[in-house]
């Protein structure tokens, strides 16, 4: 049983316990017992109904295992002689949502009569009979305890001596959770022993009035349908649904996103709003353009796209890639009335294509060099650089406005469940809110540079772009090169003096941890944060741990990271104007600690799903706590609860979605595409977390007719359909897949996957040098291989480009050598990066020895010295510093 415990549960059981103490009045216990007589149980049956119940609700399980001690055993000889454990029976309850709390009962009563009938099975043989998972971690069968007392112990009288019972701490608990109940004059005593390793007291005190509460309304009412019986307390259920989600806050709800930006453009037309740095090498050759000027690009391009027919809610396709003509298409779609929607260029055919079709995009920005990568496409292709003239003849004024902020502004395409993407609408009014909470939170400004990480067809860009220029800031864009090169995005960073920068956590724990005196904001998002990263980064500058859907305009809480967190951040409180509910499967509030699904109202809240009207009604329904119609809900498909200072923990997924390196990917899409190919009967695509900090994909294949196909083979046909993000590096052939005993594949009886035989087309071959071990040895590292040979592709072995970024400063570290980052991509192998890092070896020992006889010969100026003396390692510098010393020394030039 998964109950909501505060700790993972550790690899061994443990046995440390504690109790807390609660009270049922008289008057309850009176009613329950009115209530056992009326429905034909005892009072024990009743109470094990209910903590069943209790337990069902609690841990969204349906089939619950409960043990209980039996005082009434038929070998007189044994009882009280073994123990707790052998005189325990096991009774078993499975649930239905449509079962009323009577059915309940009916079940238990049966249940129970029947297991005092056969309360002469020992417990082992029980054990060996139904033969459960064995794991060292918890006791077997079941963890969880219910104990009835319903004789009250007395004072016992003697002669000249009273003895009362003393209760006692014993500091031990047998079991995850135990319930006893005792009848004494007032009604009945409960405790709740726990073990403290598991769970804070804090969590069973609310645990006991949760079942308290649910106790009394089933006494009250047992005819009632137990998905529908509340079981949290009215003060907290107040504060969950009303307090937590007090977020109003005045935000500029009559504006467009254009309006806003040609407001700043009158109060500060020369400010630079954005930079393009298109390589390392060139930043000192960085584009920009100030506000006025991309101001009055965007008008022209606004102007001519109204003549092509873009007006109101019509979706306008940017095929670009980042520029500084990106940002001024997005503004002119905008300005036009249009809502931008990015295609990444990068996409297979079958994407791009499906993507056209799907939306029906009556015009596409795109440049000249690109059209070649574009399937058939019938509508107007407007080309920054072919119709550049074209464009420049237009009127540079502010277009007249037509559009409302409830108008689109841009429409995302996520990764699908039913195999397709599907495209998110989102409107002016969201991203107006979002640019407030942004500004409150970040206290972005006028000044301030924020950094464009993400790429355009990715919903991070748009909090990005309006984080920038709806606050009076600058953007700082790079291209693909800059950006996917750890060493060469924190010198951009450094060089463009970047305030604010948005991060998935994968990407920043890859990031070399330099000095970035202007960094003053990192939030991460995207994925779990670890809360080793939060202390990594925060150090005197302000960390944010932020969350939302694509469908809630980016955001829709956050959380300010202060102190440690063991279990990492929580992903915070509900933004301005936004409201969060943790509720379970029957739309009821789960209590604090417990987890639920996160629903998500407010005004950044998507329309739905482009042309797909059927998908939109699942997603997004009416919401049932406001007082406002046609208010709605988003159901996330998130897994969260709630801590008791009303910050949300992320817990995972409910479905087969998942987050790696800020993709957002349905594993069904890629498990369709797989299953589409010829040799692939069945497959099952995992996200698995074998190596700290790297999430990798993993594919599961039951061959078709026992043909086994090439791994590269495989993959090759996915990128047909997919992008390069949802390709699995890993593939894991099986006979056939494990299943539950209700015929449900086991996800956690799939192997992990063994790298070595995922690239199984090389022949192992030890490494045979000093540098080939090493790199061996940094490869498994960080690959969780525990054999690699030196003809292993890195990349084959389930290597990706921000691990590569890390393998290389690794790589640097340990060779004190310098290496770009291609090399990574040109000589995957450990052979090839061995024989690169022997040439690199020998050519700086070369120079090394020309500089000392340089130094020898005193024909080095001083300053060639220090440039040289940061190119050399601490070894070499020290031994050419010593030779100049004693040159120089001998030519009075000691000071220098």
């Amino acid at each position: 049983m998964e109950l909501p415990f505060d700790r993972p549960r550790p690899p061994l059981q443990t046995f440390n316990g504690a109790s807390t103490k609660f009270s049922l009045s008289e008057t309850l216990y009176n009613n329950l017992l009115e209530k056992c007589r009326e429905t034909g149980v005892t009072p024990f049956m009743f109470l094990l109904a209910a903590f069943q119940t209790f337990l069902y609700r609690y841990s969204h399980q349906n089939d619950i295992l409960v043990g209980s001690p039996i005082a009434n055993r038929t070998h007189f000889d044994s009882e009280n002689l073994i123990g707790f454990f052998v005189n325990t029976l096991v009774f078993r309850a499975r649930f239905d949502n449509q079962f009323s709390f009577i059915d309940v009962l009916r079940q238990v009563r049966e249940v129970t009569l029947g297991a005092y009938a056969h309360q002469d099975l020992p417990f082992e043989q029980l054990v060996e009979l139904l033969e459960p998972e064995r794991d060292m971690s918890h006791s077997p069968l079941f963890q969880v305890a219910f104990v009835f007392q319903n004789f009250p112990i007395k004072p016992i009288e003697l002669s000249g001596l009273k003895i009362t019972p003393y209760e006692i701490e014993s500091g031990i608990s047998k079991y995850d959770l135990i319930l006893t109940l005792s009848e004494n004059d007032n009604g009945m005593i409960g405790y709740f022993e726990y073990n403290t390793d598991l769970f804070d007291k804090s969590t069973i005190l609310r645990m006991s009035l949760h079942f308290q509460t649910l106790l009394d309304k089933v006494v009250h009412n047992p005819k009632q349908v137990i998905s529908n019986i509340p079981i949290v307390p009215a003060d907290e259920y107040h504060q969950m649904v009303k307090k937590w989600n007090e977020t109003r806050r005045a935000y500029p709800d009559s504006l467009c996103v254009h309006e806003w930006f040609e407001k700043l453009v009158e109060a500060q037309p020369d400010s630079i709003s954005v930079t393009f740095t298109p390589s390392e090498s060139m930043i000192s050759a960085t584009e920009q353009m100030t506000y006025s000027e991309l101001n009055r690009e965007a008008n022209q391009l606004a102007h001519y796209l109204r003549k092509l027919g873009v007006k109101n809610d019509v979706p306008v396709g940017i095929f670009v890639n980042r520029s500084l003509e990106m940002v001024a298409g997005m503004l002119a779609v905008l300005k036009a009335g249009g809502a931008f929607l990015p295609i990444d260029p990068s996409y297979p055919g079958e994407r791009l294509a499906y993507m056209l079709n799907d939306s029906k995009i009556p015009v596409l920005l795109s440049r000249e060099s690109l059209l070649d990568l574009l399937p058939n496409y019938s509508g107007k292709i407007v080309c920054f650089d072919r119709d550049e003239k074209i464009i420049a003849s237009q009127n540079n004024e502010n277009p007249k406005n037509f559009i409302h902020a409830d108008n689109l502004a841009y429409v995302i395409y996520t990764s699908g469940s039913t195999g397709k993407p599907k495209g998110t609408m989102l409107a002016h009014r969201g991203l107006c809110n979002l640019a407030i909470a942004q500004q409150d939170n970040f206290g972005v400004k006028t000044g301030s540079r924020i950094f464009q990480f993400s790429s355009l067809s990715f919903d991070a860009s748009v909090w990005e772009f309006v984080m920038a220029l709806l606050s009076g800031a600058t953007l700082n864009l790079a291209s693909l090169e800059v950006v996917t090169s750890g060493q060469a995005l924190v010198h951009m960073l450094r060089h463009m003096k970047v305030t604010t920068i948005t991060l998935p956590p994968s990407v920043l724990s890859v990031l070399p941890q330099e000095p970035l005196p202007d960094l003053d904001t990192i939030i991460v998002a995207g994925e779990k944060c670890s809360g080793e990263l939060v202390a990594h980064w925060n150090k005197k500058r302000r960390f944010f741990n932020a969350y939302g859907p694509t469908e809630t305009t980016v955001c829709a809480s956050m959380h300010l990271c202060q102190g440690t967190y063991p279990q990492g951040p929580p992903i915070g409180k509900p933004i301005a104007n936004f409201r969060l509910y943790v509720l379970d499967e029957f739309m009821q509030p789960v209590p604090v600690g417990v987890g639920g699904e996160l629903h998500i109202g407010g005004v950044g809240l998507a329309r739905g799903y482009l042309n797909h009207s059927d998908l939109t009604a699942e997603k997004f329904v009416p919401d049932p706590f406001s007082q406002t119609e046609g208010e709605r809900l988003y159901k996330s498909g998130d897994l969260v609860k709630y801590h008791a200072d009303g910050n949300i923990e992320f817990i995972g997924r409910k479905d087969n979605q998942v987050k790696i390196r800020g993709f957002r990917i349905e594993l069904g899409e890629i498990e369709s595409a797989l299953t589409a190919h010829p040799s692939v009967r069945e497959a099952k695509v995992v996200a698995r977390n074998d190596v700290a900090e790297d999430v990798r994909l993993v594919a599961y294949l039951v061959s078709e007719y026992g043909r086994i196909t090439d791994k590269e083979v495989l993959q090759n046909f996915l990128r047909k359909s997919l992008p390069e993000y949802m390709i699995p590096p890993l593939f894991v052939v099986l006979e056939q897949m494990p299943l539950t005993p209700n015929g449900k594949i086991d996800r956690r009886a799939l192997p992990k996957p063994d790298n070595i035989s995922a690239d199984s087309n090389t022949d192992y071959l030890a490494p045979r040098n000093e540098i080939e071990e090493k790199i061996v040895d940094i490869s498994s590292q960080l690959l969780g291989a525990e054999k690699i040979g030196v003809h292993d592709n890195f990349f084959k072995l389930g290597g990706h480009s921000l691990l590569a970024t890390q393998f290389l400063s690794r790589l640097q570290t340990a060779f004190r050598i310098k290496l770009p980052l291609r090399q990574i991509f040109e000589t995957p192998t450990v052979e090839g990066l061995a024989h690169v890092i022997r040439e690199i070896q020998e050519r700086q020992e070369t120079e090394t020895d020309e500089k000392i006889g340089m130094a020898e010969r005193g024909d080095t100026s001083l300053d060639d010295l220090l440039a040289d003396l940061t190119e050399l390692s601490d070894e070499e510098a020290r031994a050419l510093l010593e030779k100049e010393t004693q040159s120089r020394n001998r030519t009075g030039e000691e000071n220098d």
